[in-house]
């Protein structure tokens, strides 16, 4: 009986080492499908480089974005600080006209004269005061007709000047900086 107990002892000892020789197996089979193959960590690079590509291209897109962006802040802001006196010289443009049609008047007696002179010397005041903000008189007076700059509101016909001069300025134009703030009204050569 000893002997059959030794027996079944070494079997159960070979069934023991064979199942531990087993699992170390199984062990060394699921460590080695765990290593990735050469292909595999190929495949993971180039997601890797494409996924870096990809992020740069944002970034650079990003960049130019904020670049553009802060080139029309610029241009915005040079554009509101050149025309920023638009919209006051625009409703000073009637006072000079007024002007203009006062200072126009003959003056009879020497106390309107006097008077006349006064507005004279007030409106090349006023007049020296909008140049120095960058408002231009528009020439007209035989002048080419330029539709960006006048208003053809009458048209004459004169044989000594050639087609398309103006012959008369109805109303003065004017501009700012190099913005039409108002085309001159003119009577233009047929």
């Amino acid at each position: 009986m000893k002997k059959n107990e030794e027996e079944i002892e070494d079997v159960l000892v070979e069934e023991q080492e064979t199942i531990e020789d087993n699992e170390k197996e199984v062990e060394l089979t699921d460590a080695i499908e765990e290593v990735e193959t050469p292909e595999d960590e190929q495949d993971e690079v180039e997601q890797l480089k494409e996924q870096i590509e990809e992020e740069k291209n944002k970034y650079l897109r990003l960049l130019a974005d904020y670049d553009n962006f802060r080139r029309r802040a610029t241009l915005d802001k040079e554009a509101l600080q050149k025309y920023q006196s638009q919209k006051v010289l625009t409703n000073l443009i009637p006072v000079l006209d007024n002007f203009s049609r006062a200072i126009a008047v003959e003056a009879k007696s020497d106390e309107a004269r006097t008077m006349m002179e006064g507005m004279d010397m007030i409106y090349r005041s006023l007049v020296d005061a909008l140049k120095s903000e960058g408002l231009i008189e528009i020439e007209a007076l035989d002048q080419e007709f330029d539709p960006n700059y006048h208003q053809a509101i009458m048209t004459g016909n004169e044989e000594d000047k050639p087609s398309g001069v103006v012959l008369e300025e109805m109303q003065k134009g004017y501009i700012l900086k190099d913005r039409v703030l108002r085309p001159s009204m003119v009577k233009v050569n047929e």
